[in-house]
């Protein structure tokens, strides 16, 4: 087990994350910008250290600087949390070259499951059902009217390396594709750094709903039912429900059967949730996040397990000791945004 980990990040998840190190007998280090300097997760880890100033580029995206503050603080292991730098393939395999414990997924899996076109590709091949779309990045409007076709409107355009709501645009009329996919294009340019886009089949009244996953790097997966977070406002979840209602409970033991075998042959290790649009008693994979989600929560009220915890021992290389039929749920949980 770890004798000390970096925490990088702030606010809630930080000091979230310093609790569970605290049941384990870890000590933590928080890092934090000189607007933080009176933050509750800075007073409660055992050791913290300035890293920057206000904007996030100069501290908690700061990748150097983190790495500096993890070999002066002696951390073996950094977690990141959710936010900043939590899905970011390029710092977990820094830290990797530095022989500095990444707690979360191998890099090679952030990475796949970060870009949308190729987490839609490998997810293909798992036998976990796709919404249907554009079978890769859809690179000009001859191409995006092709595809329209072949799906029928209305369709949704997104950006590959999207995220947090942003850079998608739903199109319900054929006179509207040209002006959606350049509007699409630049807004993932401007937020992501990267124009590419992918086209899917807009659902009209789906829920949303994100299943719970966990491995071990000796692939033992269990996961931890669902959430419902249909309830959004511009594509951010408002409210987060565990259990979810009103889905057909044979068709997700089915569909939980395929994503476990599916985690087990790309060999992944950590927190991961499968997000799922779910309609006409159907799923269909969007997305996958390789981080623990803000609403982890709900799941740990119904389960009674820590998540957080269960992330460190993992990456410390220790087995699971949970086995699907521990798995107990109990009650109902929800949360709040």
């Amino acid at each position: 087990m770890f004798k000390k980990i970096l925490i990088a990040n702030r606010g809630e998840i930080a000091v979230r994350i310093i609790r569970s190190c605290k049941e384990l007998g870890i000590k933590t280090v928080a890092i934090y910008s000189i607007a933080d300097n009176e933050s509750m997760h800075v007073k409660m880890a055992d050791e913290s250290i300035c890293i920057g100033g206000i904007k996030s580029s100069e501290s908690y995206l700061n990748i150097p600087a983190i790495l500096t503050a993890a070999e002066l603080t002696g951390a073996e292991a950094i977690h990141p949390g959710y936010g900043f730098l939590s899905e970011n393939f390029k710092f977990a395999r820094v830290l990797e070259e530095h022989n500095i414990t990444f707690i979360g997924p191998k890099s090679e899996h952030i990475k796949i499951m970060g870009d949308k076109v190729s987490a839609r590709t490998v997810i293909s091949k798992t036998g976990i059902p796709l919404v249907p779309g554009s079978k890769g990045p859809v690179k000009n409007i001859k191409e995006l009217k092709k595809v329209s076709k072949e799906i029928g409107l209305p369709i949704i355009i997104k950006a590959a390396a999207g995220g947090g709501g942003k850079g998608m645009k739903v199109v319900e009329d054929e006179s509207e594709l040209e002006n959606a996919y350049n509007l699409t294009k630049s807004e993932a340019e401007v937020n992501f750094g990267n124009d590419e886009i992918y086209v899917e089949k807009f659902l009209r009244n789906p829920k949303h709903i994100e299943f719970q996953i966990f491995a071990d790097n000796y692939q033992n997966v269990i996961h931890l039912g669902e959430r419902d977070c249909s309830i959004q406002r511009r594509h951010q979840k408002l409210i987060e429900e565990a259990p979810a209602y009103e889905i057909d409970q044979e068709e997700k033991e089915k569909l939980l059967n395929v994503i476990i075998k599916a985690m087990k042959d790309i060999k992944y290790r950590g927190a991961g949730t499968i997000e799922m649009l779910y309609e006409n008693k159907k799923f269909y994979f969007i997305e996958m996040n390789t981080r623990i989600q803000v609403e982890h929560p709900v799941t740990e009220m119904i389960t009674g397990i820590d998540i957080v915890s269960e992330q460190i021992k993992a990456s410390a290389g220790n087995r699971l000791t949970i086995q699907q039929k521990d798995i107990k749920f109990r009650g109902h949980a929800i949360e709040c945004r």
